[in-house]
């Protein structure tokens, strides 16, 4: 169980840092200086919008993994240190009686 625990990180910190190439790749729409005046097709090397589809996709494919593998995280975690509260240990708080009135 520990094995798989450590495989898990390992994906998880590769797809964190993919994520956060893609994201830094991408372009606003109309984020170039082109855009502000209303003109189209700066990028002509793909074309407009296949890279942008391309970008999205992995970004899309690349959140997907990265919310399974935070989820599996904590099962993970959960499993292999046992189950226990944030509150075990702590003393309950004292009872008062409640104050007297001044009548």
């Amino acid at each position: 169980m520990q094995i798989l625990l450590y495989f898990v990180v390992v994906v998880h910190i590769l797809v964190c840092v993919f994520l956060i190439g893609v994201v830094l790749l991408q372009q606003g729409r109309s984020a170039d200086l082109a855009g502000a005046f209303g003109g189209q097709g700066s990028q002509t090397a793909f074309g407009p919008r296949a890279a942008a589809n391309v970008l999205t996709r992995l970004t899309t494919w690349s959140a997907i993994i990265f919310m399974v593998t935070s989820i599996s995280l904590t099962v993970l975690y959960q499993r292999t240190a046992g189950s226990h509260s944030v509150l075990q240990g702590v003393k309950p708080a004292p009872v008062s009686a409640p104050a007297k009135s001044g009548k």
